[in-house]
């Protein structure tokens, strides 16, 4: 009789906290791959909006990497009495039992109900999060992505949201999800989203080429030093993370490097604005440690040897890459230059990016032919 009370009362607690709109807390799991992001507990859907449990943090980069178009909602979570260690120029050095997300997403054309397939083609700036959380009314989720960091290293989880928006599976090997782009005018251009299976995932977090083991990517503080308009209000997130515990030995925000907003025409140069998309976009694998190290082609933000950064370079193994083109960038020609070939197309055999993309982003191209078409010199010898 005691043992049935005892079990009523605890049904009856947790039917007051689900009234009550209280989740359970973050779930780190040390070992094994839940099958359903919800065993997490780090996004919650609540009242018809996607969620952010207590201690999970919100982020934005300056220039985010492309994913056809995908908004992002991105999170870090990490144990109470934890912090991770600054970096001026590599990824911040998060302690063992912290959570990464990061939820790709896309606005309803119109605000229109889903339809099965049609999704907003719109630019980063133009996210709908609202006060951390988004209406699920007015998105459609895609994906969320976790990097969890166990004793033994990272692990990339991907989970795939269902149907009902009520919760996301892992998908273990991936997924291709068709999808069709609208525009502001209506224009309609299909895409085949992919998601990416385990081993792709360390095809962009694999950063360093000799020891193959994921790392965030995201979280620099160059791409982090930035507002975000918290639930609070708006607060650079350098000094926020810092000031919740999350961060260690970050300096003012004046003090730290800045990446560029690549859409700002007007704060930011032409050099700056292509040098950052080029390195969130392609920096961290074209770089003197990454997967296309053997390239001699670097896109990071640290290199500035302009034989390095593609200028007057020929290719190494491109293959059908080149397009029968001669040298990575010709100054002042984005018609000659491979990189912008690559770019420019959705061929899987030619095009650069080659994972996380499947439609070519026009704006992307617009900038870096602006930039190449910018540059001076020659290739003549």
């Amino acid at each position: 009789m005691l043992k049935a009370l005892r079990g009523l009362a605890m049904l009856l607690s947790l039917a007051t906290l689900a009234a009550c709109g209280k989740s359970e807390p973050v779930h780190f799991f040390a070992e094994g791959q839940p099958t359903a992001l919800s065993d997490w507990h780090v996004v919650e859907r609540e009242d018809g909006r996607l969620t952010l449990n207590k201690g999970v943090i919100p982020y934005d980069l300056n220039t985010p990497l492309f994913s056809d178009y995908a908004h992002k909602l991105r999170t870090i979570w990490m144990p109470a009495g934890v912090s991770a260690r600054y970096s001026d120029t590599g990824s911040f050095d998060f302690p063992v039992g912290t959570i990464i997300s990061k939820t790709f997403y896309y606005p309803l054309p119109s605000k229109q109900p889903w339809d099965g397939k049609s999704v907003a083609r719109t630019l980063p700036q133009d996210d709908a999060l609202e006060k951390e959380t988004l209406d699920l009314s007015k998105v459609r989720l895609i994906e969320t992505r976790l990097l969890v960091h166990r004793k033994e290293g990272w692990i990339a989880l991907p989970y795939v949201w269902n149907d009902a928006q009520t919760d996301a599976t892992l998908e273990r090997t991936g997924a291709v999800i068709p999808l069709e782009l609208v525009d502001a005018a209506g224009a309609r251009k299909a895409a085949n989203y992919q998601v990416p299976d385990q081993n792709q995932c360390a095809g962009c977090h694999a950063t360093d080429n000799r020891s193959r083991k994921i790392q965030p990517i995201g979280p620099k503080a160059r791409h982090l030093n930035r507002d975000f308009t918290y639930a609070e209000g708006p607060e650079n997130q350098l000094t926020h993370l810092s000031r919740i515990g999350y961060l260690t030995g970050a300096p003012a925000p004046g003090q730290a490097p800045r990446a560029a907003d690549w859409t700002n025409t007007v704060h930011a140069s032409l050099d700056d604005r292509a040098r950052a998309y080029l390195d969130i976009n392609c920096g961290h694998c074209h770089s003197a440690t990454g997967p296309a190290i053997t390239s001699g082609m670097w896109l990071d933000a640290s290199t500035q040897d302009r034989l390095r950064l593609g200028f007057c370079k020929q290719p190494i193994a491109a293959g059908k890459g080149t397009g029968n083109r001669l040298y990575g960038i010709v100054p002042g020609d984005p018609d000659a230059s491979i990189l912008a070939f690559r770019m420019d197309s959705d061929d899987p055999s030619v095009m650069m990016p080659e994972l996380g993309r499947s439609v070519i982003h026009r704006e992307g191209v617009a900038l870096i032919r602006e930039w190449i078409q910018a540059q001076q010199g020659s290739c003549e010898i």
